[in-house]
């Protein structure tokens, strides 16, 4: 039963830590949900990095009020957003923010209001929205929460049961919305990943125990090893503090542990308690070692305290950097703004080697297995000196991030939409330096949507897919990013790809090989290729991608 008659920003807080928490816990189950049983579903790991961020950014100081809350909150969403189930995300926490704002305290009405603008929000950002999604899970839930504060205002019991019971009955039916979830035989990722988030909401306001078990998130301490501090980011804490717990107090429980826990998260953030109780290993960055010490001690005895002074740290780090930076700027002048920039996302060595070589000023790493974040994009952007910068994607999943990243920066960013690195390279290929913006962009366009692209890679998990039975293991093909064709080997998979994805007006054939394959099995099915397609120019080089043996693409 619920007491709580309105939600501040300490506890709005937490029920965010919570969601953020449960989703994180569930993370692998939710990359499960992928509908293409291929080794890149990614759903849940982009939810649960872009809440991360989130839950960083309110970690940063004690906000009392929910508005700055939940500013907050949007705001650290926004910048690590990654993929479109992130930006998704994302865009749900900016709506549910700007409809709180002026507001100190939630009441059961505001909260139900706010999550209507953030559905609301959600759906405007999307160029074409597909029900049976992530957002139809948003938009309905909203819409029964309003329907029920219209009938009782003042009650938050009644509220998230509405939340969690409608959410729950709309996801089941996404898979007669979208037909591929239904051939996968998977509801919605991106909704799973949201009720997750409302279940850990939900537990905070009941005063249920939430598992906090160790979980994948950056800085993750592990007995035995130095925790790993990313000194180039600004410190919100000045110290690093580790220690064993054992011995607990005899009347202690796992209550008493989470509470633990939600102590430690409001002196500091990077927060880790790894165990149970009879030995519980701690993590957290904090201004104040003395009171996350006392916090342990009057749960159990302490022992193998370490703190780092990460203030010193960064200051020395610092030092030796403006130092190197000086003698830099002596001996350069700065650069002059061009006319031109690029930034590309490239996964594998060898992709990043031609982006470069076609005078790419910023390469983001990312792609099938880590989608890079609309921070990690912005950035590139910002250290791009020209006057038109134009970004290249790579990947279906990064393109959504990237118009975000686009519209945050203050130059004119062009985002050219290049599903893969082949439609990247085409399009870089196709710029003039010579042309007008507008004409560069028809170019570049024209030449990435005249890209063919099959890829190889392998089944996850069985799965049915346009009525193909796929086993776990099997070699599958993709043409244009659908899977057309299955087998239990590589190359008769990509020759019958390219069987039927080849014209006779066709010119050029590309053969990327990822990390996995060696050159010498490139180069022999390159061979093969060239025998059967003797009309066509064909090439072999090193793409370096994880995941997918082959990458082709047919000009």
């Amino acid at each position: 039963m619920i007491q709580f008659k309105t939600i501040d920003g300490l506890l709005l807080r937490d029920m965010v830590m919570a969601g953020t928490a449960l989703l994180e816990k569930n993370r692998e189950a939710v990359d499960a949900l992928n509908v293409f049983p291929v080794p890149d579903g990614d759903t849940g790991t982009n939810m649960t990095l872009t809440m991360q961020s989130a839950v960083r950014e309110v970690n940063s100081k004690e906000y009392l009020r929910a508005d700055e809350a939940a500013s907050a909150l949007a705001k650290g969403a926004l910048k690590g957003a990654r993929g479109n189930s992130g930006v998704i995300t994302s865009q749900l926490l900016r709506g549910f923010a700007k409809s709180l704002n002026g507001v100190e305290k939630i009441t059961p009405v505001q909260f139900a209001e706010a999550l209507h603008k953030g559905a609301e929000m959600a759906y405007k950002a999307v160029m074409k929205p597909k029900e049976g999604t992530i957002l139809t899970v948003a938009r309905v839930i909203a819409e029964d929460a309003m329907k029920q504060v219209r009938k009782d205002p003042d009650d938050y019991d009644q509220l998230i049961n509405v939340i969690l019971k409608s959410g729950e009955a709309i996801l089941k039916k996404t898979p007669d919305m979208l037909p591929v979830l239904k051939q996968a035989g998977v509801v919605d990722s991106g909704g799973r990943g949201l009720m997750l988030i409302y279940q850990g909401y939900a537990s905070v306001l009941r005063g249920e125990d939430i598992s906090m078990a160790e979980s994948d998130m950056e800085n993750e301490y592990e007995e035995g090893t130095d925790d790993c501090h990313d000194l180039t980011r600004d410190l919100t804490y000045a110290y690093c503090v580790n220690f064993v717990l054992s011995h607990f107090r005899e009347d202690c429980d796992e209550h008493d542990l989470d509470s633990f826990r939600r102590r430690l998260n409001r002196i500091g953030d990077n927060v880790k308690v790894a165990g149970d109780l009879e030995r519980a290993e701690v993590h957290v960055h904090t201004d104040n070692p003395g009171a996350a010490l006392e916090y342990g001690l009057e749960l159990a005895e302490i022992n193998d305290i370490k703190v780092d002074n990460l203030a010193a740290m960064k200051r020395a780090m610092e030092e030796e950097k403006a130092a190197a930076e000086a003698a830099a700027a002596a001996a350069e002048e700065p650069a002059e703004e061009k006319k031109y920039g690029f930034v590309a996302v490239s996964l594998g060595e060898g992709f990043s080697r031609y982006f470069t070589d076609l005078n790419v000023d910023q390469i983001v790493e990312g792609g099938q297995t880590m989608n890079p974040s609309v921070d990690d994009l912005l950035n590139a952007l910002n250290h791009v000196q020209a006057e038109n910068i134009f970004i290249l994607p790579n990947n279906g999943n990064v393109i959504f991030a990237a118009n975000q990243a686009a519209e945050l920066c203050d130059k004119n960013v062009i985002v050219i939409p290049t599903k893969n690195v082949a439609m990247g390279i085409a399009a870089a290929i196709a710029f003039q330096n010579d042309a007008e913006p507008d004409e560069n962009v028809e170019r570049m366009n024209e030449a990435a949507q005249h890209v063919k692209t099959a890829t190889v890679t392998y089944a996850i998990r069985d799965s049915v897919y346009n009525g193909m039975e796929i086993k776990q293991g099997d070699i599958i093909g993709l043409h244009n990013g659908q899977i057309e064709f299955t087998g239990n080997d590589i190359q008769t998979v990509v020759m019958d790809m390219m069987e039927s994805i080849m014209t006779d007006e066709d010119e050029l054939i590309t053969v990327y090989f990822g990390s996995d394959v060696k050159e010498e099995d490139a180069e022999k099915l390159t061979a093969e290729i060239e025998e059967k397609y003797d009309y066509c120019d064909v090439e072999c080089h090193s793409g370096g991608q994880p995941l997918y043996y082959y990458l082709i693409s047919v000009e």
